[in-house]
C-alpha cells in the first residue's frame, strides 16, 4: 500500500457526534453517536491539515504530504463518509467541521493552516468565518461554494446524490469503470491515473453503507450564510483553480478572490485536482504561501 511504501502509518480517533452533553443518559455510547475518524500525522513545524474533496480520501494528498512534512507537521484526514472514517447512514454536512474541530482537540492542536480541494476547499473557509481562532491561513483548490443547491451541482454529482445510479453502481466492474470515467474526467494529465489511485478510490466504495453515508450528505442542507460571509474572514488566503476544471469554472476563483479580503489567486494547468495533477508544483505553492 501507498502508505507503507511512503513510511508513514494511518491512526484511528473516536470522536462523540455532536453535542455529546446534549444526549440523553447512554446514548453518547451508542455507535450511531460516535464517529471513528483516520488521519494520517508527520514532520515537524507549523501544522497544516488537508482536507479532500467529495468520495475523496487521504490519498488525495498522497505525493502532497512527504514534501510538505519537511517544513511543516502535516495533518491529513479522512472526512466522515470517506475513505476509513466512519459512514453513518445520515452523514450530513454539520459532521465534517465537528470531525475536523474534534481531531484538532484530540491531537491537541490549537490553531492550523488549512489546506482543502472541492467540497474540503469549502469546508477550510467554512471554519475560517465560524472558528477563526482556529485557522491560520487557509489554501483552497478548485473549492466548492457557490453552486451548493442541488440543481447546481455538476451533473455526476446530482447523479449520485439521486440514487439512480441503484443497484447498477453496486457491482464492482460498474463501480471501476465509473471511478476510472470520472478521474479521467476530473485530473487532466491522464497518466496520473493509474491503477493504483482507481484502486484507491474505489476501496473506500465498496464498504458497507459507503453510498448511503455519500447520498445522505448530499441530501443535507449547507450553511446558507456561507457565501456572504466569506467577508468576514481575516485569515490569509490562497485560491489556487485548475484552468481545466470541468465542474467549478474558474469564475469561481474570482468570486472567491472577490469575497475574501486579501485574497489572491494563481491559476494552474490542471483540473478539478490539482494536487493530483501537478503534486509538486502545489506543494511548492503551499509551502511558499504559508512561510511567506
Amino acid at each position: 500500500r501507498w502508505l507503507t511504501r511512503a513510511g508513514l502509518e494511518s491512526r484511528t480517533v473516536t470522536l462523540p457526534r455532536g453535542d455529546a452533553g446534549t444526549l440523553p443518559a447512554g446514548q453518547a455510547d451508542l455507535p450511531s453517536q460516535r464517529l471513528d475518524i483516520r488521519y494520517v500525522r508527520t514532520g515537524a513545524g507549523p501544522t497544516v491539515i488537508l482536507i479532500h474533496g467529495l468520495a475523496s480520501s487521504i490519498y488525495s494528498w498522497a505525493d502532497v504530504i512527504g514534501p510538505l512534512s519537511a517544513n511543516f507537521d502535516v495533518v491529513v484526514i479522512d472526512l466522515p463518509g470517506f475513505g476509513a472514517s466512519s459512514q453513518p447512514a445520515d452523514l450530513s454536512f454539520d459532521d465534517n467541521p465537528r470531525a475536523v474541530l474534534g481531531l484538532m482537540d484530540s491531537l491537541g492542536i490549537e490553531k492550523a493552516h488549512f489546506v482543502g480541494n472541492s467540497m474540503g476547499g469549502a469546508l477550510s473557509l467554512f471554519l475560517a468565518v465560524r472558528q477563526p481562532a482556529r485557522v491560520n491561513r487557509v489554501v483552497v483548490l478548485d473549492a466548492a461554494g457557490f453552486a451548493m443547491k442541488p440543481d447546481e451541482r455538476p451533473f455526476l454529482v446530482q447523479l449520485l446524490a439521486s440514487g439512480a445510479t441503484g443497484a447498477l453502481a453496486e457491482r464492482l466492474p460498474v463501480r471501476r469503470a465509473l471511478t476510472r470515467a470520472t478521474l479521467n474526467h476530473l485530473i487532466r494529465d491522464r497518466s496520473r491515473v493509474t491503477e493504483e489511485r482507481i484502486d484507491e478510490y474505489v476501496a473506500p466504495l465498496q464498504r458497507p453503507g459507503a453510498l448511503e453515508a455519500t447520498r445522505s450528505l448530499l441530501r443535507s442542507r449547507f450553511d446558507e450564510r456561507f457565501v456572504p460571509d466569506l467577508a468576514l474572514i481575516r485569515a490569509k488566503t490562497l485560491v489556487v483553480w485548475g484552468r481545466y476544471d470541468p465542474w467549478l469554472p474558474l469564475e469561481d476563483a474570482d468570486r472567491f478572490v472577490a469575497a475574501i479580503r486579501g485574497a489572491r489567486k494563481v491559476v494552474l494547468e490542471t483540473g478539478h485536482m490539482p494536487q493530483e495533477d501537478k503534486p509538486a508544483a502545489v506543494a511548492q505553492l503551499i509551502g511558499e504561501f504559508l512561510i511567506s
